[in-house]
Parts: C-alpha cells; sequence; structure tokens
C-alpha cells in the first residue's frame, strides 16, 4: 500500500498588510514532502522561503496572515491549530534548526537546561530521566563531554558547538519533520561539513523528513533528493535535485545556478608572488621580506614593488587566567609572528576557521585589539608611511581615515534609527570634511558609487534589502577615501543573486579606487571569485600563502588541502 506524503501544502497564500494595503508574499504554493526524504528551498531574500517554513510551524510575523491555501500535516489539517494545539505540535512533531544558534539559544539559561525544557514540555520524564537524556542527545549530536558542555552557557561554546546543541534541543522532542533554515551558513568550511555529515547521519537512524532552506546550491545538492525554487512569492520550478540543476527550465534557476561563487574567473592579479607553504614564524618573516622580484615583475611598476600594507612578526595574545589579586598569570597566544603585504589594486584573502586568528589579526591592525608585537605598515598615496601599530592614540585618529572596515552584518552595523544618508554622513561629520549642502552631495555621491539612489538616504535601514543595506555600509566605508578597505566575512550572510552583485560591485571601486582589500571568509568559493591572493591561518599561524589559482590547484600544507577538501561539491 502507497504512502502518502507526510506533507503537503495547497495553493498556499501570505499576505501582508501594512499602510499601502494588503501585499501578496506567497502565492499559489503547492508542494508535498514523502517520510524520510529531504526537499530544498532555494531563493533570493524575499522569495518567501523562510516565511513559508513560519507557517509550517503556525509562527507568522506580525502583520502578515494565510490569506488561502492549506497545510497538511501527517494526514491533518494544520493551518487551523488553535494556540494549544500548535504548542503540541511546534516542537515535538515538526522542529526547527535557526541559522544562528548564538541568536536562537538563550544567553542566560545553560545549553543543558534549555535542551531540558523541550522535554518538560512534551515528554512525561522525570527530573532524573531528563537529565538523563540531555547527556544522551548531546553525545547523539558528536559532542564530546556533555556532562561539561550541558552546564555552559552558549557564548562558551564554539559556532560548531553551539549549532549541534541546537539540533539536539530539536531532536529532543523526537520530530517527524525537521526544518533547517539557512544552519551552516556561518560556519567554516571543515565545521559545515562535520554538521553536514551528522545531520545525514542523525536523518538515516531516525527517518527523519527534512525540509533544508539555503542559498548554498552545493550544499543542497549533497543534502537533497528534490528542490524547489521560490522567486518573489512563487514556486517557479521544482523536481529531482540532478535534473533541476543540470537542465534548469526558469531563467531564475538559471540566474542561480550562474551565480554560484567559483564558477567565474577572478579579477586580474596584480601581485603574483609564488605560492609559498609557511611552517613557522622564521619563515613566515622571510617569505614577507623577500626580494622584490618575487614578488612582482619590474614592469608592474613601484605600487607594485611598495605594498600598501606591510605586516610583519604581528602578534596578539590575550589574557588567559588571573591570580587572587586579578593580576593577569597566564596568556593565550591568537596570532604568532604573522606577515604578510597587500598592495594597492589587490585583494588578500584572509583564511582559516573559527579560532585561527583572523579576526584578531583584522582588530589588531585597525587597532581595535592591542598587539603584543610586530609592526604593520601603511602607506597611503599622498601621505608618508606609518606603523598602524606603534602610533600614539592622538596621531591614530588623525591617519585613521586611511583604512576602513566593512562588517559581516550590516542590520548590525548601521544604527536602526539614523537615516542612510545620515549614517554614510557619520565619518565625514567626525573628520570634519564637509557640511551642510555639501556634506548631501557628497553622500548622494557616494551612494551612487555604490550603485543605490540617492533618494534611498531618508529611509531607515530596516527598509531596505539585505544587499542595499550592505552597499550602504560599502558606502559609509569609503566616505573618506581609504586605501585599505576590511572586509570581514562581507558577504557571507547573502543571497547568491546579491552576493555575486556585491562583489562585482568591489572589484569596480577596487579598479576605480586603486584599492586594497583585506578579505577574511570562510567561502572558499568566494575567495576563488573575487581574491588574487589567499593566506591560510591555523592556530594563530600563517601556513601558506600565494596567488589563489596556485595555492588552491597545488596547497602545500596539509591543512590548505583539508580546508578545501572540505568545501561542498555537487555530486553530479
Amino acid at each position: 500500500m502507497p504512502v502518502g506524503p507526510l506533507l503537503e501544502i495547497r495553493d498556499l497564500h501570505l499576505v501582508a498588510h501594512g499602510a499601502e494595503g494588503a501585499r501578496d508574499l506567497v502565492r499559489d504554493l503547492s508542494l508535498s514532502l514523502q517520510p524520510g526524504t529531504t526537499l530544498g528551498m532555494l531563493g533570493a531574500s524575499g522569495s518567501g522561503k523562510s516565511l513559508t517554513a513560519m507557517a509550517l510551524l503556525g509562527l507568522l510575523p506580525a502583520g502578515v496572515e494565510q490569506a488561502g491555501g492549506e497545510i497538511h500535516f501527517d494526514g491533518r489539517r494544520i493551518d487551523k491549530l488553535g494556540a494549544r494545539e500548535w504548542l503540541k505540535l511546534r516542537g515535538a512533531r515538526i522542529a526547527l534548526v535557526f541559522q544562528d544558534p548564538l541568536s536562537a539559544l538563550n544567553p542566560v539559561l545553560r545549553v543543558g537546561k534549555q535542551i531540558a525544557e523541550v522535554l518538560e514540555i512534551h515528554t512525561a520524564l522525570g527530573a532524573a530521566e531528563r537529565q538523563a537524556e540531555v547527556l544522551r542527545l548531546l553525545r547523539e549530536v558528536q559532542l564530546e563531554q556533555p556532562q561539561v558542555l550541558a552546564r555552559r552557557y552558549p557564548h562558551q561554546l564554539s559556532g560548531g558547538q553551539r549549532q549541534r546543541a541546537l539540533i539536539a534541543m530539536a531532536l529532543a522532542g523526537q520530530p517527524q519533520l525537521l526544518i533547517a533554515d539557512e544552519p551552516t551558513t556561518a560556519l567554516d568550511v571543515t565545521i559545515q561539513a562535520e554538521i553536514l555529515d551528522l545531520v545525514a547521519t542523525i536523518q538515516r537512524q531516525r527517518g527523519l523528513a527534512m525540509i533544508w532552506i539555503s542559498h548554498d546550491l552545493e550544499v543542497v545538492g549533497q543534502c537533497c533528493q528534490r528542490v524547489v525554487v521560490l522567486h518573489q512569492g512563487r514556486l517557479v520550478e521544482s523536481g529531482p535535485v540532478e535534473a533541476v540543476f543540470r537542465t534548469p527550465q526558469h531563467a531564475h534557476t538559471r540566474a542561480l545556478l550562474a551565480a554560484r561563487p567559483g564558477r567565474t574567473p577572478a579579477a586580474p592579479p596584480v601581485v603574483r608572488p609564488a605560492a609559498q607553504a609557511v611552517s613557522g614564524p622564521a619563515a613566515q618573516t622571510a617569505a614577507a621580506s623577500a626580494p622584490e622580484s618575487t614578488q612582482a615583475p619590474e614592469s608592474e611598476g613601484a605600487a607594485a614593488k611598495a605594498p600598501v600594507l606591510q605586516v610583519k612578526d604581528l602578534q596578539v595574545r590575550y589574557a588567559a587566567g588571573h591570580d587572587l589579586l586579578g593580576r593577569v598569570n597566564s596568556w593565550k597566544t591568537a596570532v604568532d609572528h604573522v606577515s604578510f603585504e597587500v598592495h594597492a589594486g589587490e585583494c588578500l584573502a584572509l583564511v582559516g576557521e573559527s579560532g585561527s586568528g583572523k579576526s584578531s589579526t583584522a582588530r589588531a591592525l585597525l587597532r581595535l585589539q592591542p598587539a603584543a608585537g610586530g609592526s604593520a605598515h601603511l602607506r597611503p598615496p599622498a601621505d608618508q608611511a606609518f606603523d598602524l601599530l606603534a602610533l600614539p592614540e592622538r596621531e591614530l585618529r588623525r591617519r585613521r581615515h586611511h583604512l576602513a572596515l566593512v562588517f559581516q552584518d550590516p542590520h548590525a552595523s548601521l544604527n536602526p534609527r539614523m537615516r542612510v544618508w545620515k549614517s554614510v554622513a557619520e565619518p565625514l561629520e567626525i573628520q570634519r570634511r564637509a557640511r551642510g549642502s555639501a556634506l548631501r552631495e557628497r553622500v548622494d555621491a557616494l551612494l551612487r558609487q555604490v550603485q543605490l539612489d540617492p533618494q534611498l538616504g531618508d529611509r531607515l535601514p530596516a527598509t531596505l534589502s539585505g544587499g542595499q543595506r550592505q552597499r550602504v555600509a560599502i558606502a559609509r566605508a569609503l566616505a573618506l577615501d581609504p586605501c585599505l578597505l576590511v572586509c570581514d566575512e562581507a558577504v557571507s550572510a547573502l543571497d547568491l543573486e546579491v552576493q555575486q552583485a556585491v562583489l562585482e560591485l568591489l572589484q569596480d571601486l577596487g579598479r576605480k579606487r586603486n584599492l586594497a582589500y583585506l578579505f577574511i571568509t570562510h567561502d572558499l568559493s568566494v575567495v576563488a571569485d573575487f581574491a588574487d591572493r589567499v593566506a591560510v591561518m591555523k592556530d594563530g599561524q600563517l601556513v601558506e600563502q600565494g596567488p589563489v589559482k596556485s595555492v588552491f590547484a597545488a596547497p602545500q600544507h596539509p591543512y590548505t588541502r583539508r580546508l578545501l577538501d572540505a568545501v561542498p561539491r555537487l555530486p553530479f
């Protein structure tokens, strides 16, 4: 006797009500999911992916309602359930794993307590049995020392540990359907590979059905049997993953596939030193101070010979222990004698797992974290070279405009109460570069440079899309004409098409302004698209650096090979 679908959505219609009236968010969406199978859900921001998932859980945001259609789960219509019935279903038979576990977990409750709460709500286990089940669940998601981790707070866990704990919480209610909403986007490639393997193992063992929401086509290709593609709230294509990816029928599906990072050639390089494996601090110093003839041909000119940024033997350490009087008695080294160069018009990608020292390196260069040693000479085109790490505070404030930072999440980095034009104008006002009508004209010009309509300047960040917000952040970073732009995971949270557009914008600005980029990322596919050279960090040390094509084609260090092997690829 054939088994019916576990989940069936029929003509789902979701509507938003606002000052301008009703607006369709999802329209005529129909799909089904068989028990034990995985369905991938693709689409750009605003396509309706996450809203559909929220409808399956009865968690539509305020101002959004279901105006039509039906949702059936395990043979029962659920979209008309009352609040009490939803509480019984949600977290038990249908569970959700969020993208950002640090935001999803309660910061003031221990991890074990949060998992136990699910068991207390959805099971009849006693207190001792709940504690035993918490430890069993932590072991099931392959966390070592579960007794120790259960007593920790979320901030005391690594990103991979937090995501595993969130999966354990989702599994606590013994669900039949698990919805994963971008659960690996913020993770390093090696941790992402471990989480993907873990989820696949748990799915086989438990016979779970899954909906995998993602903008990473390679991940969907690995995890899912079928895929649906949403565009502007409508389902535009569906079918077996391999068939859809090999022969896409809809223009939007073809656009998503074309936007996959690593599928287009990188920008022409400015500097192409030979690839080199680095095994220790002495080797790094020697590499960074190699003769100019090994760094760039004579024809490339003086700009290639004199790097915009030259870092030598950078060291960063953090206090690891204190005595009874509060004095530091032990230190943890985060960056250990790291050396590299970045030239004008060039992008150097800094890659490595969480804890490798990438962000600590950037914070030290930006003087947001004190360095314990080394030097970092910046050579602006219209100013004298100076050591960023040695400048007195007053002189640093005067010269800080030569470098700028673009954060990962523009929603968090832009003041939500400040109009867009005011956010962009703020650096100009602080440095007294413009005022009055000249200030607004300068802001409008910056918005045009990042391909935004200046009329958007009067809006608040919340009214913009993710890609528009990131362009605003870039405009703000460019306001003071820096020669070095530090991008810390600047495109990792963006959908493929938006990510591609922002990368193309950064490449165009780099050519026009002769900018140098220090690009911190865990996405090696983006590195292949955008960067000229790559530097690989592990445990605070730089273990390999060189041209992207050379390093990726023939990595010299085992750690680099491990990172490249962990990059998800389509299995067909």
